[in-house]
């Protein structure tokens, strides 16, 4: 049975309303799936921006954790060395004001004599001794020489041999030295100086541990003491 023309007509309306139908639904799905895939790789680079973000401003905190610990570092090494130079400063100031008292000692005529014959005894490992006093002969001269009259007969007892001291009458120490002598054996080439000022130094090497700590106290992070 032949179709009439509405008929034709109106099977190719139905059929383009189908295909119009079909062609929204897939273009429906591709587009969801578009959608879907967009949002994916939107995520994923989201997540790798937000990483990367993350590592950054972690390796910066790293940075500024470890420029705090060298800054703090260098501050607590700074303070030390300003805590070490004030205690410096304090024992050279005590040492200073020790020498200046020397002065004191030479003019006492109570003390001097025995500590100047102390000196000169403590030496005396030769039998030709040469000494030498300070630049003034009219003050330093004379006790010198009774100091010598006193300690020759000491020596001679305790080691049982002769000695022979001389007085240097051309070489003088330091002016500003405020007592004892300096003292040579015979050939000049052993020295000895036993001034005032050169055994207040070695007694402050000495004792500087001991001095520390009766100024600071005793060091916490000292492991051994001797």
């Amino acid at each position: 049975m032949a179709l009439s023309d509405a008929d034709v007509q109106k099977q190719i309306k139905h059929m383009m309303a189908f295909i119009e139908q079909e062609a929204n639904e897939k273009a429906e799905e591709i587009d969801a799936k578009a959608e879907e895939e967009f949002n994916i790789e939107k995520g994923r680079l989201v997540q790798t921006q937000r990483l990367k973000i993350m590592e950054y401003y972690e390796k910066k905190e790293k940075q500024i954790e470890q420029q705090k610990k060298i800054q703090m570092s260098n501050l607590m090494n700074q303070a030390r060395l300003k805590v070490l130079k004030a205690r410096d400063d304090m024992i050279s100031e005590m040492l200073s004001e020790a020498r200046q008292r020397l002065g004191n000692i030479a003019k006492d005529p109570a003390r001097y004599p025995g500590l100047l014959d102390g000196l000169i005894l403590q030496v005396g490992l030769n039998p030709v001794l040469l000494l030498r006093p300070g630049t003034d002969l009219r003050q330093k001269h004379i006790p010198v020489t009774a100091s010598i009259q006193r300690s020759i007969p000491v020596y001679k007892a305790a080691v049982k041999t002769n000695v022979e001291v001389r007085i240097d009458q051309e070489n003088f120490i330091s002016p500003d030295v405020s007592g004892g002598v300096e003292i040579y054996n015979g050939n000049g080439k052993i020295k000895v100086a036993n001034t005032m000022e050169s055994r207040l130094e070695l007694m402050a090497q000495q004792m500087m541990p001991d001095i520390r700590v009766s100024l600071f106290g005793a060091n916490p992070n000292r492991k051994f003491l001797d």
